[in-house]
């Protein structure tokens, strides 16, 4: 799946960045609740859309968690992650691999990214607020 190119056409398609203004002209809706130690997930249910969002994360979780639920609403479309997780024995982890990367290749772009490559991935990860996984996949992503 060429998450990078999905990613590139989204942003041109609705000249944004921003997951929040990308999901409101896709119409989706946000919810902003509290969730326990969930961040956040995505609804498709009776044509409606909706992001909800932990408000008792901080604004750049809460932003990253967006672009992560934008990036199964694109990816993954119909499918449940949270039914799925706790109902069947399909594993998530490759979808939520694939959000993960949507919602960093949505936030960090390219041309931004490479001014911390100076930066060891450690520090690159704790700066940016990524896992060092992510980090490394993005560091892959630009050869």
């Amino acid at each position: 799946m060429d998450i990078k190119g999905i990613v590139n056409r989204l942003c041109k398609q609705h000249d944004a960045r921003d997951p929040f203004e990308i999901a409101k002209t896709m119409g989706i809706s946000i919810v902003f609740e509290q969730l326990g130690t969930i961040r956040g997930y995505y609804q498709h249910a009776y044509r409606q859309k909706i992001i909800h969002i932990n408000c008792d994360i901080d604004e750049r979780q809460q932003f990253f968690t967006c672009a992560h639920e934008l990036g199964h609403s694109i990816l993954h479309p119909n499918l449940n992650t949270p039914f799925l997780r706790e109902r069947t024995f399909f594993s998530v982890n490759k979808l939520e691999i694939q959000a993960n990367r949507f919602a960093t290749e949505l936030l960090y772009p390219d041309e931004s990214f490479k001014e911390f490559l100076c930066f060891t991935i450690p520090q690159i990860a704790q700066c940016l607020n990524l896992s060092e996984s992510l980090v490394e996949y993005k560091i892959k992503s630009l050869q």
